[in-house]
């Protein structure tokens, strides 16, 4: 397996090379943003490990560039910056998972061989669907150019419709995923989605959310 480690200390770069060579990994170093990026594009990588503070160009924007030009390699970073909200910016922006210096190196090479499973799927950081674009980092919504205003419940259900687009989903699995109960009245899913729907299709004249009677909801991948 091929991976790329994109760190700027040299040292820690070297010892990570060691250890992941001795553990049968093929590996290249980069050394800042820019290169990391570059052999990112031309390298067919099963992994990459990226740290956050970069010269050059930051890790943060290696990983939202390479996702924004649909390369789904793993991306695992690697920062000393251990607070919960770098956690969820690195994340949002696409990274599969994050581990804070210092690290286990056992538990490193655990989590590479858990991304290297599940391999290089499809994980966009901007959903979409036609003209409908939701992000998840920055908490927008637009049709278009045009921003939707969303209050977080009706964000949260969106999130989780056009991550499941075209699909039909009951809702039971709605409220499980957007509500996390079971115990909330079933009604509320119909009240929400009739709060979406004028949002995100009544002014624009479109049918993204779909009702399939008997069976729950779908949103259409085409936007409607």
């Amino acid at each position: 397996m091929r991976v790329l480690v994109v760190e700027d200390e040299r040292r820690m770069a070297a010892a990570l090379q060691r250890g992941l060579q001795a553990e049968g990994f093929a590996v290249d170093l980069a050394h800042d943003g820019e290169d990391g990026l570059h052999l990112a594009r031309q390298g067919d990588y099963d992994v990459v490990v990226l740290d956050i503070m970069l010269p050059r160009l930051s890790g943060y924007n290696v990983c939202k560039q390479l996702r924004a030009e649909e390369n789904w390699v793993p991306i695992l970073m690697l920062s000393a910056k251990d607070g919960e909200y770098d956690m969820a910016d690195g994340l949002d922006l696409g990274a599969d998972d994050y581990l804070t210096k210092p690290f286990s190196y056992v538990v490193l090479v655990a989590r590479l061989r858990a991304l290297l499973r599940r391999g290089a799927n499809r994980r966009p950081s901007v959903l979409r669907a036609g003209d409908l674009s939701l992000d998840p980092a920055r908490r927008r919504v637009s049709r278009g150019e045009t921003p939707v205003e969303l209050t977080p419940r009706e964000f949260a259900l969106l999130e989780y419709l056009m991550r499941r687009h075209d699909e039909v989903v009951s809702k039971t699995e709605i409220l499980e995923h957007v509500w996390d109960t079971f115990d909330t009245d079933p009604n509320v899913v119909e009240v929400y989605v009739g709060y979406l729907r004028r949002k995100i299709d009544v002014p624009f004249s479109r049918t993204a959310l779909q009702t399939v009677r008997g069976a729950g909801y779908r949103l259409a991948g085409d936007g409607g």
